[in-house]
């Protein structure tokens, strides 16, 4: 029995279909006549061929009518019963449904821009949708519509909610994340292995419990959405390199490397690599997932064999130029034989883990300079930018001249390419006795005294004035605790090895050369390039926050170094760079002297 319900649709939306009596002509074949449902086998009987005919005229209108309602279903490129955001996108078009669901987000716009409420390890703050980039991805939106899933009945009555795509810029998010977190975060302790001298030092991995930026931009995208508060959670995350595989590492590798000198051989001789060399250039490198790997750094086994290498090696030497006439001249470089760090450190590290056959070979291949002639030529050092002087006494044979003078030539000639950044202490390194420093005074911890190096600071007060006025970037420079008028104020900088260093990028598009000259009273640094900027002046504020200096007795001796003392004070100096007749930057530099004590050699009078 079958039962028509409320929803049975009526009578006259049913397909009607007409049917034609049909007579088949007389082929002399008696008919084959069957017996209609219902009918007694002795009634009438109807001819098979024309119950068939009528049977396919009805299968065929229905037909008929089932096709009108599945192109009806079809229609548009978004499933019929298609919903974003309970918006109907179904049966529109790609570009129809496009304007709706923007048209919805219009009308949700204030909700959407309303600042999320967001909580970070029981912290809570409100992040501005726009400002990590959340939006509803319109364009993917109608296309994940359209691709929507559905079977042709569900398309006749069927419905289906597609989520918007939501797009958020997962860096911009962790930075805001961060912030509301704070110091909460427990990092990751990255495994690490270190030598102390050649023994090996471990430190063990453990997990952290952080922000996960991926989990975190999930989260917050439904949220948004929603319009609801949302909790991030901090993710515990595991260093790659477990605590076995470092014990592993260090028996395997570490340990033994360590334990036997190895023999490097070429075909100009022989070097043996002692174990504190080994110690010095084999790392241990974690990457951000804490995993370990192992490598051999040629640049610092280099440094730890010294002067073992130079019977074998030939280093390249860069092209060089000089000042000549008024006029920088470059002189071409010269080709050396090195070893292949390459092969050289993949072949060390194959065998440290051995106690037997600790040697490699090495192979010496042709090394061309890093900076050619012809480079040099093309890089636009046509002219002097600016020059800087400082005068000093005592003549050349003064100890503290004699720094300076040494300082001076070993800068001179320097050239730093465009983009790169110059550091003092990188490019002298230590400024010892074995490099000719000699000892004269030095400010260390406030106090005037002698050590070795001493006036060195007044050639970075040149350099960093050379620069300054060139309009470099400024990087790293730290005044000295005492003004000395000598030097402008504030505009001046110490150095000290290895704390204290000075240095500048080369923020130009053109080489920048550092050409340096003395007297037996003063010290110049000039800058040549490409001139861009018109000028590059020093606006001073007016001194604040005086303080006189204090008198303070010392113990006669030749470590007592007498002063007249200074005032401390606070000013402000500005950098004016124009170009085109207009000002483009102005940079503020501030600084505190404190006043420098009268140091006496003596006892204080009673």
């Amino acid at each position: 029995m079958t039962l028509y319900g409320e929803n049975s649709p009526p009578a006259d939306d049913r397909p009607t279909v007409q049917v034609t009596a049909v007579t088949w002509p007389d082929d002399g074949v008696a008919p084959v006549t069957t017996a209609a449902p219902g009918e007694p086998d002795g009634g009438p009987r109807r001819p098979r061929r024309v119950r068939v005919l009528l049977a396919a005229g009805i299968t065929g209108g229905v037909l008929a009518a089932v096709a009108g309602a599945g192109a009806w279903a079809y229609a548009g490129d978004v499933p019929r019963g298609t919903s974003v955001l309970g918006t109907e996108l179904g049966g529109r078009s790609r570009a129809d449904a496009d304007r709706e669901l923007r048209a919805e987000l219009d009308r949700r716009a204030a909700t959407l821009a309303t600042p999320l409420k967001v909580t970070v390890d029981g912290r809570t703050a409100e992040i501005n949708p726009a400002d990590v980039g959340l939006a509803v991805d319109v364009p993917a939106t109608v296309a994940a519509a359209a691709e929507a899933e559905a079977h042709p009945v569900s398309r006749l009555v069927g419905s289906r909610t597609v989520q918007p795509v939501v797009t958020v810029d997962v860096g911009r998010l962790d930075d805001a994340l961060r912030k509301v977190l704070g110091d909460q975060a427990q990092g990751m302790t990255m495994p690490a292995i270190t030598y102390q001298g050649t023994t090996p030092k471990v430190v063990q991995p453990k997990p952290g419990l952080a922000l996960n930026p991926q989990r975190s931009a999930e989260v917050v995208r439904a949220g948004w959405l929603a319009a609801t508060p949302v909790t991030v959670p901090l993710v515990e995350s595991h260093p790659a390199t477990t605590p076995e595989e470092l014990d592993r590492l260090v028996s395997e590798l570490a340990k033994p490397a360590v334990a036997a000198p190895v023999t490097l051989r070429t075909n100009k001789g022989q070097v043996t690599i002692p174990p504190a060399a080994i110690a010095k250039s084999l790392r241990f490198a974690a990457d951000k997932t804490g995993k370990l790997t192992p490598s051999v750094d040629v640049k610092r086994l280099r440094a730890a064999l010294g002067d073992k290498l130079t019977a074998i090696e030939v280093p390249p030497k860069d092209a060089t130029m000089t000042i000549s006439g008024g006029r920088p001249t470059a002189k071409e470089g010269r080709s050396g034989q090195q070893l292949d760090s390459g092969a050289l450190s993949r072949d060390l590290l194959a065998v440290l883990p051995k106690a037997d056959g600790r040697e490699v070979t090495g192979e010496l291949k042709p090394t061309p300079p890093q900076l050619t002639g012809e480079k040099l030529a093309g890089l636009g050092i046509k002219e002097r930018v600016s020059t800087f002087t400082t005068r000093f006494t005592g003549g050349m044979a003064s100890s503290r001249s004699q720094n300076i003078a040494t300082i001076a030539r070993k800068v001179d000639g320097t050239v730093v390419l465009p983009g790169k950044t110059f550091s003092l202490n990188g490019h002298t390194g230590e400024r010892g006795y074995a490099q000719g420093y000699r000892d004269a005074p030095v400010i260390l911890d406030g106090k005037l005294v002698p050590g070795v190096g001493g006036g060195t600071s007044q050639f970075t007060t040149t350099l960093f004035n050379a620069t300054y006025y060139a309009g470099l970037e400024d990087v790293e420079h730290k005044p000295h605790s005492y003004w000395f008028d000598r030097y402008p104020a504030v505009i001046e900088s110490t150095i000290f090895w290895p704390n204290l260093d000075f240095k500048f990028r080369n923020n130009t598009e053109y080489g920048v050369l550092i050409d340096t000259s003395y007297t037996s009273s003063s010290i110049t640094v000039s800058i040549w390039s490409t001139k861009i900027y018109d000028s590059v002046k020093t606006e001073y504020g007016p001194r604040r926050n005086i303080t006189t200096p204090k008198q303070i007795h010392l113990a006669p001796g030749p470590s007592c170094i007498e002063t007249n003392g200074i005032n401390g004070f606070t000013q402000d100096a500005f950098r004016v760079i124009k170009k085109a007749g207009a000002v483009v930057k102005r940079e503020k530099f501030t600084w505190r002297y404190d006043a420098e004590p009268r140091y006496v050699c003596g006892p204080k009078p009673s």
